[in-house]
């Protein structure tokens, strides 16, 4: 099966084929860094970031472009609430939203380009507008720079809306400034106290849609391959990057890919609800990893509704692949990965990237490995765990990787073990005394501090309980 993706620009799976040969481009709207990210904005990034890793399996050579954000008019608002420097504002978030990607185990973009680096660049797709006819200077001397949407005749095309039926764009408060209200900011005008630009057309700052298109062709070229985000981008965002990109006569994204939004009691996850679940706090509900195998194992596309529950489940689920690689390398050595993924997991995630599908094929050769365990057929272990390394490396979620293996010690991981060891060789020797009771005193008391103790036929081991 060849590499096949829901495009929402044509309302349909379709074959992926490159603008250049083993050569995949690949836009990601980033953060818009006004508040820290809670797991609705990171399950972007984990998407994004298996699929940036199964085109690079498949072979080929990736360049991922995620863009921040770092002025808007809600980084405005909070900075002004706080009375603090609006760059204050973006630059902590900033950092918030880099670690909540690391703790995750997303892979860094190759580019990561902020908005106000990016001015002149804006500067110049406005002056390409306008000389096209495509966009018009406030006459008022505001200094506000505005798409016409009707000379574009593709407008509302990758949202499959038509123009008549849309409201005004909601983006000035005073529409009557715009040839028609459906008319979005380019660019708008300095106000006193805000953040402003040198222009030919006066001073002021860009408007969101026309940062993206700036310096998605900037790093990307003018036609690039793929253009992703969350599905609630689709309209105004992503229509507006369409429109004025290709209005300047760019060619743009070939493939457009949305990711499904995360609720919570099947409301849209917000800070204005007041059921945003920030990243520091989930991963002391669960392991960073076991969040990651959370937020991946839906479909990309499909909702996820969060629950204590289902994160907990999914928390088990990854437990179970974890649990089956220790064992296994107690029984056979360390396991490398296997050469080649099964061909049930790639084609999974060949036709539109299958994770769910693929995680069953995961779960599969688990169970396939333990049932070898108990048999003590140890090649067939190691050809199990092999496997199971190899499909969890792809998604970002091998347990026996650096990031992980890392992530769960600390250095802490060695001196738990050493202690352990000592308690027990005593209980060891009290059962070699058949001294039963201290025995178990021993294995409860470990209990009692997280410590589960299993008795198999190579000796006790232990792991940290997950509650």
């Amino acid at each position: 099966m060849s590499l096949r993706f829901y495009d929402t620009s044509a309302r349909q799976v379709r074959d992926f084929t490159p603008l250049r040969e083993g050569r995949a481009s690949l836009y990601l709207c980033g953060a818009t860094v006004q508040a820290p990210p809670h797991i609705g904005h990171i399950r972007s990034g984990v998407n994004f970031d298996i699929l940036r890793r199964w085109l690079e399996y498949r072979g080929y050579r990736v360049t991922l472009c995620r863009n921040v954000t770092d002025i808007d008019d809600k980084i405005i608002d909070v900075a002004t609430g706080e009375g603090v420097e609006w760059w204050e504002v973006a630059e902590r978030n900033q950092r918030a939203f880099t670690s909540a990607y690391d703790i995750l185990g997303c892979l860094p973009p190759t580019v990561e380009p902020r908005a106000t680096g990016h001015v002149p660049e804006m500067i110049e797709l406005m002056r390409r507008l306008i000389d096209r006819g495509h966009a018009y200077v406030s006459e008022d001397g505001s200094g506000d720079v505005y798409f016409d949407v009707r000379s574009f005749p593709g407008y509302g095309a990758l949202s499959n809306q038509r123009i008549e039926q849309m409201r005004g764009a909601g983006d000035t408060e005073d529409d009557r400034r715009k040839h028609d209200p459906r008319d979005f900011a380019l660019w708008k005008g300095a106000r006193p106290g805000e953040p402003s630009w040198e222009t030919p057309w006066g001073r002021g700052r860009p408007g969101w849609h026309l940062e993206c298109s700036a310096m998605s062709t900037k790093y990307l070229g003018s036609s690039f391959d793929i253009h992703g985000g969350g599905l609630d981008l689709v309209f105004p965002h992503h229509e507006n990057e369409v429109a004025q990109s290709k209005a300047a006569g760019d060619g743009f994204a070939q493939y457009w890919l949305h990711n499904g939004l995360l609720a919570v009691g099947g409301e849209k996850m917000s800070k204005s609800l007041g059921n945003s679940l920030l990243i520091p706090i989930m991963v002391r509900k669960v392991r960073p990893v076991e969040l990651r195998y959370y937020l991946a194992q839906a479909h990309y596309r499909s909702i996820i509704d969060y629950s204590d529950e289902s994160l907990h489940e999914a928390a088990a689920a990854y437990q179970r692949i974890e649990g089956f690689l220790v064992r296994a390398c107690e029984v056979v050595g360390d396991v490398e990965p296997a050469a080649e993924v099964p061909d049930p997991f790639a084609a999974a995630l060949d036709d539109d990237l299958g994770v769910s599908q693929a995680l069953a094929v995961v779960h599969g050769q688990v169970r396939e490995g333990n049932t070898a365990i108990t048999e003590g057929a140890k090649e067939r272990v190691a050809e199990a765990a092999g496997r199971v390394r190899a499909m969890t490396a792809v998604l970002g979620l091998d347990p026996l990787s650096d990031t992980w293996a890392a992530s769960e010690g600390s250095g802490l991981r060695d001196v738990v073990d050493a202690l352990v060891a000592v308690a027990l060789d005593q209980r060891q020797a009290a059962r070699g005394r058949k001294d039963y009771a201290a025995a178990d005193a021993i294995r409860d008391r470990l209990l009692a501090a997280g410590v589960v103790v299993e008795d198999t036929p190579r000796g006790p081991r232990w792991e940290l309980r997950r509650d």
